[in-house]
């Protein structure tokens, strides 16, 4: 294509978070003129309000409750902790990624770039006048068009509102709120056990100038993994201090001047009344849709609310979407796959489909879980044979050397002969490193017998992935007959009459 006109591009990103930014580069890459539009902070919820803020409080976080052990040989003497300068740091981190950003856009701006390709950002918040028109309603209060050959929606997602109590940023908050508070809440009541809810009980409970109370309407906590990680997580959260309601709806909070009145009705006809000074409202995520104007290009939304795509992440013709606004699950990494994908397919350079598969995902807890591929409900649920070994922290040297031994390393195969590697979850110290060992393997369709052939290096946490391994093959140093608590192997055929394959793993 020629040197693009002032309006005239190849692709217009709508939405700059994680995957517009990503499926902005690799236009760029293929030589393309990019039209990048974004109305809010640039980085979106994954960088201002969402992954990295709240990464780098669990770091400040998990750091300051490291600190503040006295079991290690060691007493900080006068340890403090200040909520607006923990916030002024995460802020910080947050600039930093935001400036690297916009000064990667700048530097191939059509006005200094005189290579292929170039990015041109506009601030303001586009919405489709046709299939191939996006107009812009800049924050100058003026009005511009801009049309591109292709179109990729990435929009994001925002903190789902509870029906009938809206939030005030100041004492009902949403996570996009969490950056306005002004010192550490006395009594927080955070309802929704989910992800965003546990990481953030971990935050404040690790902190240890909050009182956290944990609801949520399931049984469980994170009620879409297997009981082990679910009972292994609202144990840490109650070791720390949370109190976890379960089975447990928010009826209504009542505004008193010095504090908040939250009613809980139960599943057993049951209320109670706490009295908190702060609520956080973590009930998942909207995607921000209505601004685009949909109907111009005829699209219209799924069930849940989303924008449907293609296996190849398009919505129609050349118009595509990625991230929080479409069907799948809200990850920064998946957005940012898909971006590059929609992109790769949009100018015929794709060379493998997407694979949802085997997205690792990390929960930043205390500790941290990460997970890849199938889990025992999964499993069950597709009525797929497997077995399972389970290896403790507290026998791998790392763990024992750094005083952090709970957790464990939990690994699924087919009960087949090929055995393959289906999923791991992973708890305690490095568990977003190590489950990349596994999450390559399945990538490369590998079986159990395929894995031994690298040493892993000792003292290190990837020597407990390597012992879970041989679990399975009944080689492993140390034996579930001598230590029953700490190692583990079981298997589940659609068949078995009785299924025990949700024990408890040992913390």
């Amino acid at each position: 294509m020629a040197e693009p006109s002032e309006n005239q591009f190849d692709l217009c990103v709508i939405g700059c978070g994680p995957g517009g930014f990503a499926g902005a580069m690799r236009a760029f890459d293929a030589g393309k003129h990019v039209c990048i539009v974004e109305g809010d902070e640039i980085g979106g919820t994954g960088v201002m309000w969402g992954a990295l803020a709240s990464k780098t409080m669990w770091e400040l976080a998990k750091d300051y409750a490291v600190a503040a052990m006295v079991d290690r040989g060691y007493r900080a003497a006068g340890l403090s902790v200040d909520y607006l300068s923990m916030r002024n740091s995460a802020l910080r981190a947050v600039k930093e990624k935001q400036y690297q950003m916009l000064s990667q856009i700048e530097t191939f701006s059509p006005r200094r770039w005189s290579g292929p390709g170039s990015l041109s950002y506009k601030r303001g918040w586009g919405s489709f006048l046709s299939e191939n028109e996006v107009e812009i309603r800049r924050y100058d209060g003026g009005v511009e068009t801009v049309a591109a050959d292709h179109i990729l929606i990435s929009t994001g997602s925002r903190p789902r509102e509870f029906p009938g109590i809206p939030t005030d940023g100041e004492r009902i908050l949403n996570s996009d709120h969490i950056l306005n508070l002004k010192t550490f809440p006395r009594r927080l009541m955070i309802i929704g056990a989910g992800i965003i809810g546990c990481e953030y009980s971990a935050i404040f409970s690790n902190f240890g100038q909050t009182q956290v109370f944990l609801t949520d309407h399931a049984e469980r906590i994170l009620p879409f993994e297997d009981d082990d990680i679910s009972d292994f997580v609202s144990g840490h959260l109650k070791d720390n201090g949370v109190t976890i309601f379960q089975t447990a709806k928010l009826q209504a909070i009542d505004e008193r001047t010095d504090h908040l009145e939250v009613i809980l009705d139960f599943d057993d006809g049951r209320s109670e009344v706490v009295e908190v000074d702060t609520v956080l409202i973590s009930i998942g995520r909207t995607p921000n849709v209505e601004s685009l104007h949909l109907e111009r290009i005829g699209v219209s939304l799924d069930e849940r609310g989303t924008i449907p795509t293609d296996e190849n992440c398009r919505v129609k013709g050349t118009i595509y979407a990625c991230g929080d606004v479409t069907h799948h699950p809200n990850l920064v990494n998946l957005a940012e796959m898909e971006g590059r994908f929609a992109v790769k397919h949009m100018y015929g350079f794709t060379q493998h489909p997407l694979n949802y598969a085997n997205m690792s995902t990390v929960m930043f807890f205390r500790p941290a879980v990460a997970a890849v591929g199938l889990n025992e409900k999964g499993c069950r649920k597709k009525r797929i044979p497997y077995r399972v070994a389970s290896y403790a922290n507290a026998l791998v040297s790392r763990a024992i050397a750094m005083r952090a031994t709970s957790g464990f390393a939990k690994i699924i195969v087919s009960d087949d002969e090929r055995q393959r590697l289906l999923g791991m979850r992973a708890a305690g110290p490095m568990a977003s490193n190590n489950i990349m060992t596994i999450a390559l393997l399945m990538d490369h369709a590998k079986g159990l017998e395929d894995v031994f052939k690298t040493v892993h290096p000792h003292p290190t946490m990837s020597e407990g992935i390597q012992e879970c391994l041989r679990v399975l093959l009944d080689k492993s140093i140390f034996k579930e007959k001598a230590f029953p608590d700490l190692v583990r192997v079981r298997s589940w055929k659609p068949e078995d009459e009785e299924d025990t394959s949700d024990r408890r793993l040992a913390p």
